[in-house]
């Protein structure tokens, strides 16, 4: 199995990983292509896993732009099962998970990273923008400690037959986990609460103790000598 080793760099990897996660607007298709040289010129991950992720690229280059989003926005944000802020899997609807974005907030800021107004730290593609930035030992440390929820989250997506499934699988690979099924429980029905979830107020997530809505999120490098923000 391949993966995150001392010797072998994966920022590019992890990067291209958070923006196949990220809503499929015209912007972010413009640039699979592009994605898929930065896969193949790190070659981080498995043959195996890597055809998985082509076809995946497939399907975004050739489906219907409005049946894409529209599908995206069925898939990721309908039920917690396959929701792509962590902490849904991690505390549920309880009050542990304003003081876990706050932590992760800041987690981010020491690394120099900001969210823009607005934007929740445990979003998926927010988290892997984070660990592409870390030394390769620390980022599959962060990978591990996640490992439980993309297993979660690659079970429900095989389960609705999703090539989704396949970014998780990838997350886990590099993570030297086994990407394994496991029981997804009932979801109960969304209710409007965690439809407009507030931020820090009986926000929710299910298995992370640390490091949506379709949304871009930017993280980035603030420069307070320069000022510049890249």
């Amino acid at each position: 199995m391949l993966g995150l080793s001392k010797n072998k760099p994966a920022s590019g990897t992890l990067r291209v990983l958070a923006a196949l996660l990220a809503y499929p607007d015209h912007e972010m298709r413009g640039y699979l292509g592009e994605m898929r040289a930065i896969l193949r010129g790190e070659h981080v991950l498995s043959a195996e896993r890597m055809q998985e992720i082509d076809a995946l690229i497939d399907s975004l280059v050739t489906a219907d732009p409005l049946e894409a989003e529209a599908g995206y926005v069925e898939l990721f944000d309908r039920g917690r099962a396959t929701s792509l802020h962590l902490f849904e899997h991690v505390h549920g609807d309880s009050r542990d998970r304003g003081p876990a974005m706050i932590d992760l907030a800041q987690t981010y800021e020491k690394a120099g990273l900001y969210l823009a107004p607005g934007e929740l730290p445990d979003y998926l593609p927010a988290v892997l923008e984070f660990v592409s930035t870390q030394p390769a030992t620390e980022a599959r440390a962060f990978l591990d400690e996640m490992s439980h929820i993309f297993n979660s989250l690659f079970s429900a997506l095989q389960g609705r037959a999703s090539p989704y499934a396949s970014v998780l699988g990838a997350l886990l690979e590099l993570a030297g986990e086994k990407a394994q099924p496991v029981k997804i429980a009932a979801e109960q029905p969304l209710d409007e609460s965690w439809i407009e979830p507030r931020v820090f107020d009986g926000c929710s997530s299910q298995g992370q103790a640390r490091p949506g809505q379709p949304q871009p999120i930017h993280l980035v490098r603030n420069n307070a000598k320069t000022g510049v923000v890249a």
